[in-house]
């Protein structure tokens, strides 16, 4: 087994209060709608346990459950890390963040939303392999990323700024 990390970064304004946006990113339930791949999350406390279902990379199909622990710092920052349970191997983990910032009325309005995300996964790929599996793991997530924007906006009524 081999480790393999990519990350990504990701900001928009979004002309939507920042409450219900925050809603939405505290609510394992609706995450787990709106995010596609993604078949639940399960939420005990502080800690959420994402289920992903198949996903392929370079052939190899895997469906990594993982295990976050979020922290939030009321409607400005939500921040997560890889936290599995004691005695657990888990072949996969997060760590990343969400900001959101209000944008006043002169401006439009709305919520200056960023996140950023880095994955780790071990697969049983050589090592060598690690410019063409981080490629396909930034595709995924690019792909993930653009999807749930689309989901998140559609479901919150409005159009992107």
């Amino acid at each position: 087994m081999a480790r393999f990390t990519s990350g990504t970064t990701a900001e928009a304004v979004v002309r939507a209060p920042r409450q219900a946006i925050w809603d939405v990113l505290t609510d394992p339930a609706l995450v787990a709608r709106l995010t596609p791949l993604l078949k639940r999350i399960d939420a005990d406390g502080e800690h959420w346990t994402w289920h992903m279902s198949g996903l392929d990379v370079l052939g190899v199909q895997v469906a990594p459950t993982f295990t976050e622990r979020m922290s939030y710092r009321e409607l400005e920052r939500i921040d997560f890390s890889h936290d599995p349970p004691a005695g657990s191997s888990e072949r996969a983990g997060v760590e990343g963040w969400y900001v959101l910032t209000e944008v006043p009325e002169a401006e439009g309005g709305g919520t200056h939303l960023a996140t950023s995300l880095d994955i780790t996964l071990e697969l049983p790929l050589p090592r060598l392999s690690s410019p063409a599996v981080t490629a396909a793991m930034r595709g995924v997530m690019g792909q993930m990323g653009e999807r749930f924007s689309r989901n998140l906006l559609a479901h919150l009524g409005v159009a992107e700024a």
